[in-house]
């Protein structure tokens, strides 16, 4: 009997110091599209999160403390972002990268604050994310407005004295960066002969196509996501148009070639320069492929982001919010996309866009920097 009490005593000893041993882990979180529309990006965000959080974990984890990951789905829907932000700060969780869509970011990020849990997207550039002073938010991307510039400037030097099209999806992300690419376009000299819009998740652009053909569309500029952009280039090749078409960093995913097949070919896009070439991601993308994983998109972009937060949370001495922000945005972090330094809105230093061609074989290379 009394054996059989000392087991149970060192059993319950056992799973104390287990638990114990398990409280001592900080969960961080990865929240975006995991399914719907935009899987795709939300299938890179957790790619780029969980490689970050097991490699930091093998480097000793951040402050004595190994992280756990908790990964959440928003579906790009800002009402379930919100809901999210709500759960991920009821958790104290103290820090998420995420989200990928603007309208889901924006909305969350209000949670978030009122949460006390740092927010640094890998995705979403609409200018309002860090716009409304919020003390919270951060991101490792650019801003449509920067964005929409380097496409204007490239439509305007390339695309002269043709008709121009504008299109988007009446997005926070989509129409967002169409009107930046608008703006930017108009004050170069180019006014386009068409701006309309459409709905996100419509199939049947036919009457729009109608209207490219009509006015004699060169180039149609489409501020909105992969899906319709795919959808929009093969109905325009159905009805016989060669207008090229170009887009933003929606479309930096190998989903778009499947849903356009060969006819692809000859879209532009803008996005940074592919972090996959460079020199402080060669380890990285080595250990991706090792998994047959390609980070392509915003996989790296999203391993950067828990970069940049182990980082500051180490010098910070803690995974308190507001006092890893300060370091944040204090200091300069070594990532697998290079150096990164903050501004007081919670933007990065150095943005660097440039456009992309995809080619008929399913696959893009860059054709321009900074707009020529």
């Amino acid at each position: 009997m009394k054996s059989l009490k000392l087991i149970g005593l060192a059993f319950g000893v056992s799973i104390a110091l287990s638990s114990a041993a398990f409280a001592q882990d900080v969960t961080v979180a990865v929240a975006g599209p995991m399914t719907g529309g935009e899987s795709a990006f939300g299938r890179q965000m957790k790619n780029g999160a969980e490689m970050a959080v097991a490699d930091i974990n093998a480097a000793g984890g951040v402050n004595g403390k190994k992280l756990a990951l908790s990964v959440e789905d928003d579906a790009c829907d800002p009402k379930q972002a919100r809901s999210i932000a709500e759960k991920i700060a009821g958790a104290k969780i103290p820090f998420v990268a995420g989200h990928y869509c603007s309208s889901s970011s924006i909305p969350a990020s209000e949670a978030y604050a009122d949460g006390n849990v740092l927010q640094i997207t890998p995705a979403s550039t609409n200018p309002l994310f860090t716009e409304r002073k919020l003390w919270n938010v951060a991101r490792v991307c650019g801003r449509d407005d920067q964005q929409g510039l380097i496409a204007a400037q490239y439509i305007a030097k390339n695309y002269k004295g043709k008709n121009i099209a504008i299109l988007n999806d009446k997005t926070t992300y989509g129409k967002g960066l169409a009107d930046e690419t608008k703006k930017a376009l108009n004050k170069a000299g180019v006014t386009e002969k068409m701006y309309e819009s459409y709905n996100k998740g419509d199939k049947d652009f036919n009457a729009i196509v109608s209207r490219l053909k009509r006015d004699n569309i060169d180039l149609v500029y489409v501020g909105g996501y992969h899906q319709e952009s795919g959808l929009i280039l093969r109905q325009m090749r159905d009805q016989g148009l060669k207008t090229v078409l170009m887009a933003g960093d929606a479309l930096a995913d190998k989903e778009y070639a499947s849903i356009t097949g060969p006819a692809g070919e000859g879209t532009l896009f803008t996005f940074g320069p592919d972090p996959r070439n460079k020199p402080t991601a060669k380890k990285i993308v080595e250990a991706f492929k090792a998994k047959n994983i390609d980070p392509e998109g915003y996989t790296l972009y999203t391993y950067a982001a828990m970069q940049v937060w182990s980082q500051a949370a180490k010098k910070a001495g803690t995974t308190d919010a507001k006092k890893v922000m300060e370091a944040m945005k204090a200091g300069k972090w070594d990532t697998v996309i290079g150096p990164i330094e903050y501004d007081a809105k919670g933007d990065i230093k150095q943005i660097d866009y440039v456009v992309y061609k995809w080619d008929a074989k399913g696959g893009y290379a860059e054709i321009s920097g900074n707009g020529t």
